[in-house]
């Protein structure tokens, strides 16, 4: 299972070089898992960057994944992983989701850098 932070998925829906590395992820659906952290971040940047017609088509491709709802036991988890890590609240979700389903995060942000399961891709170079 994967899992596609915002951070690539803004790149990927703006054709960069840098989101051209995760399309054969995010297009291999029935391994994708979309946590709702997710579309909210990828929406507002869209709502704010474009327009509401677009963040809505946008939202519309990343639910051909599977949906993974914030519950108790992804909130929890988050906790304790924030306290560990000190990633800020939205990643601390997207981590302990993927932790919870044994799923490879694939990101550009260096918050996640290192981190089990995490394939990482600098911007740079």
């Amino acid at each position: 299972m994967n899992i596609v932070d915002s951070s690539a998925w803004l790149e990927f829906f703006a054709g960069t070089k840098h989101g051209e590395r995760f399309s054969r992820i995010i297009e291999n659906t029935k391994s994708l898992m979309v946590p709702t952290v997710i579309l909210y971040e990828v929406f507002k940047k869209i709502l704010i960057e474009k327009n509401e017609e677009t963040a809505l088509k946008i939202v519309a491709h990343m639910k051909l994944g599977k949906i993974i709802d914030l519950d108790l036991d992804i909130a929890l988890s988050a906790g304790a992983v924030s306290m560990h890590t000190k990633l800020p609240f939205a990643d601390s979700v997207i981590l302990a989701t993927s932790q919870k389903y044994d799923a490879t995060l694939w990101t550009l942000d260096s918050d996640f850098k290192g981190l089990p399961r995490v394939k990482y891709f600098a911007k740079s170079g």
